[in-house]
């Protein structure tokens, strides 16, 4: 079959042949309709995200997609044993899901998408008429964030980013570009709050600028302020005061808090409604496989999720 290959750490995959799986006991062959690649498909092949610190090279990266069982159902798959992965014509799985009905091959994929930006209420407790701050609201994941906000009943929505156009355009009513000085970006943190919930999809300088904008100058029982840590594009790490914790009123919550199986089935139906209504719309650039080492590498999609279709 074709695949998208990568041989070493840091590499580019790039479309040739690999073997066939072959189903173990219990699995099933799924022919692969089109895959979402994001930031985390990234860094797991190239050995740099916490489930991922040794991998076994050559690989086919993207862990999850839509295929067809061969009576032709659409379904979602995950969990694809490495060195195989999603990138590929076919794949051999322990369980999928159907795919509701009326819902495209290119489309399903994406709508995981809008999950950490569900994370705004089943992490951290969001409640109609509040103000949300999404950082890294430039990306995909935070514009669909954005879109979600609104449709909870967000009072007031502030976006961060670094490209002016992209947050002129995102609807927020207020916007931060990130890339200006520490006290000019602590400055305008500042004069946009307060802020009850933050989705973080930055961490790093932003997040460590905000946390020193969210503490009192002087004493005071802060706002509680509940960030949802969820993604990692500025760093990893943060240094955090511990001035920042104990009179800012700020609560840090990973994104999977409050999230169990019937939990996640509830989100996936609302997000589900939502799209079918219209009301939330995700971005898409479909590419076919065999375009796989361009596309892998493209920094112009601003804010749309890349598909790939075998």
């Amino acid at each position: 079959m074709k695949a998208a290959v990568i041989h070493r750490r840091g590499g580019v995959p790039v479309y040739e042949d690999f073997p066939d799986p072959v189903p173990a006991d219990g699995q099933v062959l799924i022919d692969v309709r089109a895959v979402a690649v994001e930031n985390v498909d990234r860094a797991v092949a190239a050995g740099e995200h916490y489930t991922s610190t040794d991998p076994v090279y050559p690989l086919i990266p993207c862990f999850d997609g839509v295929g067809t069982l061969p009576d032709g159902t659409l379904v979602g798959f995950g969990n694809v044993r490495a060195p195989y992965g999603a990138l590929a014509e076919k794949v051999a799985v322990d369980a999928y899901a159907p795919i509701p009905e009326g819902v495209e091959a290119t489309l399903a994929p994406a709508l995981a998408t809008a999950f950490t930006g569900m994370a705004m209420r089943t992490a951290a407790g969001f409640q109609p008429g509040e103000t949300v701050l999404v950082q890294g609201a430039t990306g995909v994941a935070g514009r669909v964030a954005l879109q979600i906000a609104r449709l909870l009943g967000a009072g007031r929505v502030v976006a961060t980013g670094r490209d002016d156009e992209a947050l002129a355009s995102s609807g927020a009513d207020a916007v931060i570009n990130t890339a200006v000085s520490d006290e000019d970006l602590r400055r305008a943190f500042v004069e946009a709050g307060p802020y009850d919930v933050v989705l973080d999809y930055l961490w790093g300088r932003p997040a460590e600028v905000l946390f020193r904008a969210l503490t009192p100058e002087s004493f005071a029982f802060a706002k509680p302020t509940r960030v949802v840590q969820i993604g990692e594009s500025a760093g990893n790490a943060v240094t955090l005061r511990a001035d920042s914790l104990r009179t800012s009123g700020v609560e840090v919550y990973g994104a999977a808090k409050g999230l169990s199986g019937a939990g996640m089935g509830e989100v996936y139906e609302q997000i589900l409604a939502w799209t079918r209504s219209g009301e939330l719309v995700f971005e898409r650039e479909v590419v076919p496989l065999s375009d796989i080492e361009s596309a892998w590498q493209r920094t112009d999609l601003r804010g749309k999720r890349l598909i790939v279709t075998p």
